[in-house]
């Protein structure tokens, strides 16, 4: 499976995070990145990544969402979302990730319409089900097990 990046996107904390023209991608997450709350973040919730597709999903359900406004800091094209497992390591420019946690979205995501939160994730993707149609639409956190230099176009690999 491979794909690309299409935006890497940073935030002094919340949502939205905006695009960069390149992120340092170190142990804590993207450089110049913060978060509002403190659940958010740490090592192994260092980056949040979303495929576009899954945004696009998202959006022909009527939800007004672009490339950073789920508070992702890498959005991706090509990724199959559906195939993408907790502990799948990636390369991503001259850095590597390791996916870590299947996002919970919270009610912060509420300003792009009222049911984001049901329609990206249900009792079998918090159950660690892939089989979910949800599976993969909130995001799947990861840890940096290589540090790096990301920017848009480099190509995602995955590594196992």
């Amino acid at each position: 499976m491979t794909g690309t990046v299409v935006q890497v996107n940073v935030s002094r904390g919340g949502i939205p995070k905006l695009a960069i023209p390149s992120g340092e991608m170190t142990q804590t997450g993207i450089a110049g990145d913060a978060w509002r709350f403190p659940f958010h973040g740490g090592k192994r919730k260092a980056i949040l990544l979303i495929t576009l597709e899954g945004i696009e999903e998202l959006m022909a359900h009527g939800f007004a969402l672009y490339p950073g406004a789920l508070g992702e800091n890498i959005t991706t094209r090509g990724l199959d979302r559906r195939e993408l497992r907790i502990g799948h390591r990636l390369s991503i420019g001259s850095a590597a990730i390791e996916l870590t946690h299947i996002r919970t979205p919270c009610a912060t995501l509420n300003v792009y319409g009222s049911g984001i939160q049901a329609a990206m994730y249900d009792a079998r993707v918090q159950k660690h089900d892939p089989q979910s149609e949800r599976w993969g639409l909130s995001g799947f956190y990861a840890s940096v097990v290589q540090p790096g230099t990301i920017s848009p176009g480099d190509s995602i690999v995955l590594l196992d």
